[in-house]
């Protein structure tokens, strides 16, 4: 991992694959994840796009910051694109990355060149029953429904991540290491005050969504999803409401979990190739929706 000095004098990890003169593909992970999320499936993406994977600030090999939010996070990662020089670039959007990259794509719409959407929510409907006690937590954030809503920050949560709903012979294929090794990097100094401000900002994020719902209506940015149907976290419903925002997106809806790259890595990266190729090649000769 390379590293960089943000402004704010935090620094950020980050990798960087391919040739820079390809579309730059962002690819940001979420929670307990870092861009190790990714290391199946990035040396066959380089071979189409110009791969940028950062560790979230608080995750990984990257700094905390000094004040945690998901905004915070989002300047963060759009100081390293800038300072990279990039600029068009492809947005995958998983879980917690969900809110960083649209703030990125919402800065700066004309440089998205498509998303890719793996079990990312920006939508109320996402929210199946086991959001009732974050929601309970922020209508009443009481000791009670702090212990509630943080009970997940464990080494069983965490594998709970990974395995929990998830078909018994599909979960067996995920080595154990995974989580133990999120769980490692989540005990360094300053993670889990990370991922407990982060359930705090969820609700800004949360309250952002009707900007969101316009930011899709007017630019429809090409999208692929790629989607775990035994997610425990995002209801399944929340596919749908991302294929009403846009229309044209391509769904793809596959038997795995929260952590879909870990099980179905192979049957996802043709279909990413497939769409880097085409909606690079529409934006070129002009067919990509325009604002």
């Amino acid at each position: 991992m390379k590293r960089l000095r943000l402004s704010g004098g935090t620094e950020l990890a980050y990798a960087t694959v391919g040739d820079a003169s390809r579309p730059a593909l962002l690819l940001l992970h979420g929670t307990p994840n870092s861009a190790r999320m990714f290391r199946s499936v990035v040396p066959a993406l380089a071979q189409a796009a110009y791969v940028i994977a950062p560790d979230l600030p608080g995750h990984g090999q990257s700094d905390v910051l000094p004040s945690v939010s998901f905004s915070a996070m989002g300047q963060a990662i759009a100081e390293l694109l800038e300072r990279l020089g990039v600029g068009p670039r492809f947005i995958y959007l998983h879980d917690w990355g969900a809110p960083v990259g649209l703030h990125i794509a919402m800065q700066a719409p004309e440089q998205v060149l498509g998303l890719i959407v793996q079990n990312a929510n920006a939508h109320r409907s996402g929210w199946g029953p086991g959001w009732a006690s974050q929601l309970e937590y922020w209508s009443q954030p009481n000791a009670e429904n702090t212990a509630a809503v943080t009970a997940h920050l464990t080494l069983e949560g965490t594998r709970d991540t990974y395995v929990s709903g998830v078909p018994p012979e599909v979960a067996e294929r995920i080595p154990a290491e995974r989580w133990e090794e999120d769980w490692r990097v989540m005990n360094l100094p300053g993670h889990l005050d990370t991922q407990r401000a982060l359930i705090d900002d969820y609700a800004n994020y949360a309250a952002r969504f009707d900007d969101v719902a316009r930011y899709l209506e007017r630019w429809q940015p090409p999208a692929l999803m790629v989607w775990g149907r035994h997610d425990i976290y995002f209801d399944l419903a929340e596919v749908l409401s991302w294929m009403r925002a846009l229309p044209r997106m391509e769904a793809h809806i596959l038997d795995a979990g929260h952590l879909l790259l870990e099980t179905h890595a192979a049957t996802a990266v043709p279909l990413m190739l497939d769409f880097i190729h085409r909606a690079a090649s529409e934006r070129k000769t002009g067919d990509a929706p325009r604002a």
